[in-house]
């Protein structure tokens, strides 16, 4: 039978890894907008790779910046996913230290400021990406 402290513990742990477990939800939500519009650049590009060898040198810029613009995505998809990652190790450091009955502070920190400059700058290339896009559109 689990005494009353144990209890108290594990109910603590819960309360701590609620704002985590919202920022995780939050950065769902972008990864889910970034592999949207990932899906409809690697669509675009197809479309042009079917077009005849004439048609396709007349586009042949747009070409190149979908490429430029998949690399930011990638790169805002790949930094939004670790970020993820380091939120899921600052939860479960939280269940751990709790039930080791450690203080894992330290180690929580440092994920927690990792995951939000992975946030951050994977946001950064997000902005890099939307500025191309619409300079792209400011073109034709």
């Amino acid at each position: 039978m689990q005494s009353t402290n144990d209890i108290i513990a594990a109910a603590h742990a819960i309360q701590q890894s609620v704002a985590p477990v919202f920022l995780l939800t939050g950065v769902g939500a972008i990864l889910s907008v970034l592999s949207g519009r990932l899906g409809r650049l690697i669509d675009r590009s197809r479309v042009l790779d079917t077009m005849d060898a004439g048609r396709q040198i007349s586009y042949q810029s747009e070409m190149a910046m979908l490429l430029r613009r998949v690399r930011w995505i990638h790169w805002a998809i790949s930094l939004c996913t670790t970020c993820a990652l380091f939120i899921c190790i600052v939860i479960a450091a939280l269940f751990i230290g709790s039930e080791l009955d450690k203080d894992p502070s330290g180690l929580i920190s440092i994920f927690f400021i990792a995951a939000m400059l992975a946030l951050i700058t994977g946001l950064l290339c997000f902005l890099r990406e939307i500025a191309l896009a619409t300079d792209n559109l400011k073109l034709r």
